[in-house]
């Protein structure tokens, strides 16, 4: 299912939803008389429609992003439900459209920080008085406002404790994936550090004493003595295979050097249900060195970060290859973005990791939106 419909139909979207509606049916098919101040009763058409406007501003708000730099469209359209609510509690004198406003307080503590939120709540529960006293001069205005904002604290401190769990869900998920990552990289660095050590070893002690064995076999072999004795040559032939043998392997052993990213970039990525990984590492892609591991497994991290927060990707496709002397990273995602991508904190970080190794980054977009990170490392860095 689409991510964003997945957050339209969640739960307490879903009590939302029955909410507006259960309003909307007092509000159009009740009895319910006008306020005061009105010479009338006000158009129905007008009432539905300002209902049904609230719902779209509602779903829009919702659905959206709901990353900070990206929440001032959001926020605005917040405002509008809250002026939408209040317009039509001066139209209609319906205890119900006060419940309009408690919705608009769960977004309110979703997309502001507590302090401006607290004030915005405290604004409205103001307004609240204003329209009990004056607009339907209510015997006990400020009652039926504290009995309100009762119910907006309830609704607010809810919809912040699950906000609040939701994150640390995340945090914790992704803090999970880095132990994953490092826990993969750790183990890479060791069998790195233990075949460089045996290629060694094979190289400086069976090689030098295999050498020694084939030249006091030849020696041997020119002896007049030995001249036609077919074990000795035997033997020879056997001390130069066995001797071509570990070259070979040390010669083996030494190409697999650097670190071997493969198992950590999936570790990395094994805690997120979304967006899936599509990695493709070359066999010649190796690092050289820890800082150079840990800036390919943060580029990618970004990646995962960036396509879960801003793009709403389902997929993420990494390449990590060799390009003559260089290390090439190619991520790219699916997502719907538009405009410029704007450098944050962890664009701005990984390139300046990058650029400390003497490599670079560039920030783009595909054809369809999605986020293009192109990175690129130096092999003997």
């Amino acid at each position: 299912m689409n991510e964003r419909l997945k957050v339209l139909l969640s739960p307490l979207n879903f009590a939302a939803y029955i909410a507006w509606a259960a309003i909307g049916w007092e509000l159009l098919f009740a009895r319910w008389s006008p306020p005061p101040w009105l010479p009338g009763p006000p158009s129905v058409t007008l009432l539905a429609m300002m209902h049904l406007a609230f719902l779209g501003l509602f779903l829009a708000v919702t659905g959206g992003p709901r990353e900070a730099e990206v929440r001032m469209l959001p926020r605005l359209m917040l405002l509008g439900q809250v002026a939408l609510a209040f317009a039509l509690m001066l139209l209609a004198r319906n205890s119900s459209l006060p419940i309009l406003l408690i919705l608009c307080v769960i977004q309110i503590v979703h997309l502001w920080s507590p302090r401006p939120a607290v004030a915005i709540i405290l604004a409205i529960n103001v307004a609240i008085y204003l329209i009990y006293r004056d607009g339907w001069q209510l015997q006990s205005p400020l009652i039926s406002t504290v009995m309100h904002g009762s119910f907006q604290c309830f609704a607010a401190l809810t919809a912040w404790f699950a906000f609040s769990a939701e994150r640390t869900r995340d945090e914790l998920a992704a803090a999970n994936a880095d132990l994953l990552a490092t826990r993969s990289l750790l183990a890479e660095t060791a069998r790195d550090s233990e075949r460089l050590r045996l290629s060694r070893e094979l190289h400086d002690v069976a090689g030098h004493k295999l050498t020694a064995l084939k030249l006091n076999l030849a020696a041997l072999a020119r002896d007049p003595r030995f001249l036609a004795d077919a074990q000795v040559q035997l033997c020879a032939r056997l001390a130069d295979e066995l001797l071509a043998d570990i070259r070979g392997v040390v010669q083996q052993m030494r190409q697999g050097d650097g670190l071997d990213l493969e198992e950590a970039l999936t570790a990395l990525a094994r805690p997120f249900p979304r967006p899936r990984l599509q990695l493709q590492v070359g066999p010649d892609a190796r690092v050289g060195s820890v800082a150079q591991a840990e800036a390919v497994l943060r580029a990618v991290q970004e990646g995962l970060t960036n396509a879960v927060k801003h793009s709403q990707a389902q997929n993420l496709w990494v390449v990590l290859r060799r390009e003559d002397e260089a290390l090439r990273l190619d991520i790219r995602d699916d997502g719907r973005g538009s405009g410029e991508v704007r450098a944050g904190n962890g664009l701005c970080g990984m390139r300046e990791r990058l650029e400390a190794l003497g490599g670079g980054l560039s920030v783009g977009r595909t054809g369809t939106g999605g986020v293009h990170l192109q990175a690129w490392l130096p092999v003997a860095a």
